[in-house]
């Protein structure tokens, strides 16, 4: 009796498994039979929206016309809009590390080459770990016309779906590739005071800094109902300006505020009596080339698309900066007699300085024009300005930066042209001239009060400047106790 009553207790069970799988089934043939299915016009449609990179499919006339929204079969990014993303996210922190710490490495004493290739490294990973804490969000969550919210805080829905960023891009590839924008900023500005800022008040100042100018700049400029985001806001962007790749949130930014960082924390001992040449001219060459080559991820990178657009950063940016590097030697050649490898050096990174913000927005013709103001605007203003104003600005970060990332923003304003970008549109018919003078305005004074706040108050607390001794020692060996030629220190008064 108990062997009979065990065999139809695992028969029952077989047979409701197998009926509930049964209804299972049907329930699932149901559902398909609802679900609205992709008509042949709408598949086409989804593989011209990625061609293209236009809405997909969902979002298109014909699901409207059919009164339906079925899900697009295309799950996720796209894989060549994707892929180009993730190689621009590269380049940009191939920029920093090591483009920019041997670009700025070289131009220093041999004494202080590893206290700038620290700050570099402190900064990426300083400002890495902010930005997935909460940076990211400020910058791009949904959130006032001046900064985002907390919804993507420790990287909250940030996946590899679609829509933070583009119509075909992860959202954990946008958030990785702006990122890299986060990191090089700040740290365009150890240029500017570099050989005598104590390396603990670098990581504290550029904490403060993210806060209070990059990550509101970055919103207000790029971001969801950003107030100067005249291309993804312009019904409701208090100033109707554009901003490709960063003129104002990378270049102005970081060289306005590098001017009066260099102010307050003071000019190096000896200043004007001694010798501060570049010890490496080689290095400084190699960090340029590198530099060149990761700006392609930095504009091109910046149609968040492997598309025309994306095309014609790439052709603007060559230009530009090819022009540029040939006009500030030229213009080394007619007044000094000869010109030189900084001259070229220099140039080449104005001219890709001046083209960011406009990369993608204006045509090549007007390209060569900037690359040509681009030799000769930051050229003056680092060969003269400096010394009439009496500025220690070490290695040219706001002459450059500053003075160049201000002439591109306006500059963008006058060139910007619908052949270059339909998008421009409405926003050439409106004039962009004078709301790009109103973005500059507030860029700089966002930049100027954040800045000289943050110094001061390090200044009055932790101290901002290496004393004396360590100085004449060299950064290096008082600050990270390394030499970077392995015991061979070339000091140079």
């Amino acid at each position: 009796m108990k062997s009979f009553t065990t065999h139809w207790g695992i028969a029952s069970a077989i047979l409701a498994f197998s009926l509930s799988g049964s209804l299972w089934a049907a329930d699932e043939k149901s559902n398909a039979a609802n679900k609205p299915e992709l008509t042949l016009e709408q598949r086409i449609a989804d593989i011209e929206a990625y061609m293209n990179n236009g809405a997909r499919v969902k979002d298109d006339a014909v699901s409207k016309i059919q009164k339906k929204s079925p899900t697009t079969n295309i799950a996720g990014a796209g894989p060549g809009h994707n892929a180009w993303l993730m190689t621009s996210t590269l380049l940009v922190l191939f920029m920093t590390l090591p483009g920019l710490a041997l670009f700025y490495g070289g131009l220093v004493r041999t004494k202080n080459v590893l206290s700038v290739v620290a700050q570099c490294f402190g900064i990426a990973g300083l400002v890495t770990i902010l930005w997935w804490a909460i940076g990211y969000s400020f910058a791009f969550a949904e959130g006032s016309p001046f900064l985002g919210g907390t919804a993507m805080a420790l990287f909250k829905g940030v996946d590899s779906a679609v829509g933070q960023g583009g119509q075909w891009i992860s959202n954990n590839v946008f958030a990785m590739f702006q990122m890299m924008f986060a990191i090089i900023t700040p740290a365009l500005i150890v240029g500017a005071i570099a050989e005598r800022m104590k390396f603990s008040s670098v990581i504290v100042f550029v904490a403060l800094w993210m806060f209070a100018v990059y990550f509101p700049l970055a919103h207000m400029v790029w971001g969801p109902g950003g107030f100067m985001n005249g291309l993804g806001n312009f019904d409701k962007a208090g100033i109707k300006a554009i901003d490709f790749a960063g003129g104002t949130v990378v270049h102005m930014s970081s060289g306005w505020s590098a001017l009066v960082l260099c102010l307050i924390v003071g000019k190096r001992n000896g200043y004007g009596a001694k010798s501060f040449a570049p010890h490496s001219m080689v290095l400084t060459a190699i960090g340029t080339g590198m530099l060149w080559v990761g700006w392609y991820g930095f504009n091109a990178g910046s149609a968040l698309a492997a598309d025309g657009i994306a095309a014609n950063a790439f052709t603007t940016t060559t230009l530009a900066a090819a022009v540029a590097a040939f006009a500030w030697p030229l213009l080394e050649w007619a007044i000094k007699g000869h010109p030189t490898v900084l001259g070229f050096c220099s140039g080449a990174v104005a001219g890709l300085v001046v083209i960011t913000p406009a990369a993608g927005f204006v045509t090549s013709t007007s390209a060569v024009i900037m690359g040509a103001l681009a030799g000769a605007v930051p050229f003056f203003a680092v060969m003269y300005m400096k010394k009439w104003l009496g500025y220690d600005d070490a290695l040219d970060t706001f002459g450059v930066h500053g003075v160049g990332g201000t002439l591109g923003a306006i500059l963008t304003a006058v060139f910007a042209s619908k052949d270059a970008n339909p998008a421009l549109e409405a926003l050439v018919k409106n004039g962009l001239v004078g709301e790009h003078f109103k973005a500059v305005g507030l860029t700089i004074a966002i930049s100027v009060a954040a800045t000289a706040v943050i110094a001061f108050a390090l200044k009055f607390t932790m101290g901002i400047r290496a004393s004396s001794d360590k100085q004449a020692l060299g950064l290096d060996i008082a600050e990270h106790g390394e030499e970077g030629y392995n015991g061979f220190q070339t000091f140079v008064e």
